[in-house]
């Protein structure tokens, strides 16, 4: 149960619904809807154990689950309707090991935000319009918006006032947290008045809340990139190359990509990004014959940054954007005609010791990961013996 959506409309219900639940759930939604729209989610039906709401209950937040404000926690009652800030929510079901009710049914849809400024976050910057007919019917003039650092300079049309206003610049902050590195500046519109001012100047915070987790899905990858979100909360831009050795001077461009039983195949994670103050690792990397499902015939390399697999290992990078790392053409190639590699990477802050980027391999429990956290999953592939490869060898 739970996931990510990212249709414009839609319905959420529990688990068996409209049959009974079963115990001891615990499932997350989390909805993105597109570039400055936000969520509205109205509830249609609610039968669950009433009370307290400590035992089964349904929470609301307002953006990723781990780093946003609590709309709502309820269990029974009216059925309340609740609107995002931004273009993302969160809707949690949790269910104890006691009794089982119907459960409940939501629908949710996509509203304008509203167009007197939008936002979008782009690989490198954040893409700011602020309409120059809301700016004149407030009574203020295009040529008094500004940044604090008056050398990043707006374009102004006869239309728009339009900011790219860099990650790593022009006075953005960054900030990091369970979910999100965040990047947040703020334009200012100044009254036109010196002595007497008649109206109050206007603060536009505008921030971007780039998702630290991200999937790549790979067999073969041959310059397939994942592309950002273009929307409040976005994505890293990230894609990852099979290169012919380990010096990683030249890809592998041939698809599908034939590859012979204990060939050593090599990667690069690479992160296309503009902040020189961010770290990738690799922290999962899982193999199958099915591009659609992870969980019933799975092969770990390396899981949570745990190596699984004795033929996995990483390289020396030259940028914090690139992650190397390698492995051999297991034994599971033998059995399976195709298979499927899909990995996860982390995107941390550049010499925050404390991150996951510089834990190296731990528990679950202790690097908090979270199988709500957002996934970005990209097919490609798939990864194929060469005709006549003898299945033989001691690699696992």
């Amino acid at each position: 149960c739970g996931g990510s959506v990212s249709d414009s409309s839609g319905v959420l219900q529990s688990p068996n619904y409209p049959g009974s639940y079963p115990n001891d759930a615990d499932c997350v939604w989390e909805i993105q809807v597109e570039n400055n729209f936000r969520v509205t989610l109205t509830f249609r039906d609610i039968a669950m154990q009433s009370g307290t709401c400590q035992n089964d209950y349904i929470e609301v937040y307002d953006g990723p689950l781990h780093s946003s404000p609590l709309l709502g926690r309820f269990c029974s009652g009216s059925f309340p309707t609740y609107v995002s800030s931004s273009n993302m929510m969160s809707v949690r079901f949790h269910s104890d090991s006691r009794y089982s009710f119907r459960g409940f049914q939501a629908h949710y849809s996509s509203i304008p935000a509203g167009h007197n400024t939008t936002i979008q976050c782009l690989p490198d910057f954040m893409h700011v319009v602020v309409s120059r007919d809301y700016l004149q019917s407030q009574g203020y003039s295009a040529q008094r918006v500004t940044l604090d650092d008056s050398r990043c300079r707006p374009t102004v049309t006869s239309q728009e006032v339009v900011f790219n206003i860099p990650y790593d610049g022009c006075g953005t902050i960054q900030e990091e947290n369970n979910d999100t590195i965040n990047y947040s500046n703020t334009i200012r519109v100044a009254s036109s008045g010196y002595i007497i001012k008649r109206k109050k100047n206007i603060n536009l915070h505008v921030s971007c809340k780039m998702l630290r987790k991200s999937w790549q899905q790979v067999m073969y990858a041959a310059e397939d990139t994942v592309d950002v979100n273009e929307s409040q909360f976005g994505r890293y831009d990230m894609n990852i190359t099979f290169y012919n050795s380990p010096a990683f001077q030249q890809q592998v461009r041939s698809s599908p990509y034939y590859i012979d039983l204990n060939q050593n195949l090599y990667l690069q994670a690479c992160l296309h990004n503009s902040d020189p103050n961010l770290k990738v690792v690799v922290d999962t990397c899982v193999a199958s014959p099915d591009s659609h499902d992870f969980n019933t015939l799975a092969y770990y390399l390396v899981r949570n940054g745990c190596p699984r697999d004795s033929s996995y290992a990483t390289y020396y990078s030259p940028s914090s954007h690139f992650a190397r790392f390698k492995f051999n053409a297991f034994e599971f190639m033998s059995r399976h005609p195709s298979v499927y590699l899909k990995c996860q990477m982390l995107v941390c802050r550049l010499g925050d010791y404390s991150s996951h980027c510089y834990q190296g391999c731990s528990t679950r429990a202790k690097r908090d990961i979270s199988s709500a956290e957002e996934k970005v999953e990209v097919v490609v592939g798939p990864l194929q013996l060469r005709e006549g490869a003898a299945p033989s060898g001691n690699t696992r």
